[in-house]
């Protein structure tokens, strides 16, 4: 693999300046964590999180909140309820991801439906009233966000035959634009895959990557091949060409992350492996277009984005790299949290723009606007 190639960003003394969506105390919820971003267009944006009784993850209770910015992330509406968890009944709801649709105009949003177990100890199932299986759920809303038509997807996001649990990774999922499967929505996924299903005389579980894809706007929904061993909570783009990147979360916690590339709209993966240019404590992160609507002859199309924690070791100096070659190489564009960093996810926004949203200890989810000339800086 190539390095770097290019000194690191410089840590400030401050995160660059920022609003706080949600603080640990205030609102509808004690804490807040995992955050998902998406911009509708002409600076309609909404920012999803996790509202969690006590920070931990399911089966504590939780639900999903999200806030509204109208003029692209410089100011924002008050709490709005995404899905509320359900406390009499006991179902809980996090892991937001958006998935926004130009050509229908829907908005998706993709989270995990728990009852008495989480990721660790729930059972392989396909059936949502069982306690102990923990299901997908898909959002559909055809007001930009404001109602929502929910979903189950859990039988074809982890059929029990080959895995026995599975969640979509929060942030955000995306639109193919390039190459035949333009138009494709993807939404990526990490699996707890039953190792015997490959070979029978393996034991234990493997956890991959995958993605779920539609072709018909989020009517139907179909499964992508896995990747990899001990690929993680997974980022996808579309390359210049209408390949897609896949950036993962190291499951080993190795200190980088992982990567693999697909040339059928995400049905199937070829594995690259570890790639040592990420630095990376074992923490879910962002790729994303910095020009998604640029046509494939456009060099901006090559132009990418990732956010994360790096750091080998510890969750923390949250950075902002770049790339301009279809991910072949990458440069540290700006430090934008030198302390302690959560989840995060970037996103394109309208005049050439950037947003980052970010959890930070589960004190507080902060989202900053980047200007263009910040970013040539």
């Amino acid at each position: 693999m190539i390095s770097l190639g290019s000194s690191p960003a410089p840590v400030p003394d401050a995160p660059v300046p920022h609003t706080v969506l949600a603080r640990a105390g205030e609102g509808p919820w004690p804490r807040y964590r995992i955050v998902g971003l998406v911009h509708l267009g002409d600076g309609h944006l909404l920012a999803g999180f996790d509202g969690r009784e006590t920070g931990q993850d399911v089966p504590d209770p939780t639900g999903l909140v999200q806030r509204r910015s109208l003029d692209g992330g410089r100011t924002w509406g008050p709490f709005e309820e995404l899905r509320d968890a359900d406390r009499t009944g006991r179902h809980w709801y996090c892991d937001p991801s958006y998935l926004h649709d130009p050509a229908s105009g829907r908005v998706l949003v993709f989270h995990t439906h728990a009852k008495d177990r989480g990721v660790w100890d729930a059972v392989a199932g396909a059936d949502d009233a069982d306690r102990d299986v923990m299901g997908s759920a898909v959002g559909i809303s055809e007001d930009a966000g404001r109602s929502w038509e929910f979903r189950s997807v859990t039988e074809v996001a982890a059929p029990p035959a080959l895995i026995r649990t599975a969640f979509p990774t929060s942030g955000a999922g995306i639109v193919l634009r390039r190459g035949p499967y333009a138009g494709r929505l993807l939404q990526p996924y990490c699996g707890w895959f039953h190792a015997a299903a490959a070979s029978p005389a393996a034991g234990g579980e493997v956890v991959r990557s995958y993605v779920l894809y539609s072709d018909d706007h989020g009517e139907s929904w179909q499964r992508g091949e896995p990747v990899g061993e001990d690929m993680d909570e997974t980022t996808i783009v579309e390359l210049s060409d209408g390949r897609v990147l896949l950036n993962s979360r190291d499951h080993a916690r190795g200190g980088h992350r992982r990567i693999a590339v697909s040339a059928d709209g995400g049905q199937s993966w070829a594995d690259r492996g570890v790639d040592p240019q990420f630095v990376d404590p074992g923490n879910n992160a962002q790729l994303a277009g910095r020009f998604p609507e640029a046509p494939s002859e456009d060099p901006r199309a090559r132009e990418l984005l990732f956010t994360g924690a790096h750091d080998r070791f510890a969750r923390i100096r949250g950075t902002l790299s770049t790339s301009h070659d279809d991910g072949q190489t990458w440069q540290e564009a700006l430090v934008f949290e030198p302390g302690p960093l959560d989840y995060s996810v970037v996103q394109a926004l309208d005049d050439e723009a950037i947003g980052i949203l970010w959890e930070v200890e589960s004190r507080e989810i902060r989202f900053a606007r980047l200007e263009a000339e910040q970013l040539r800086a």
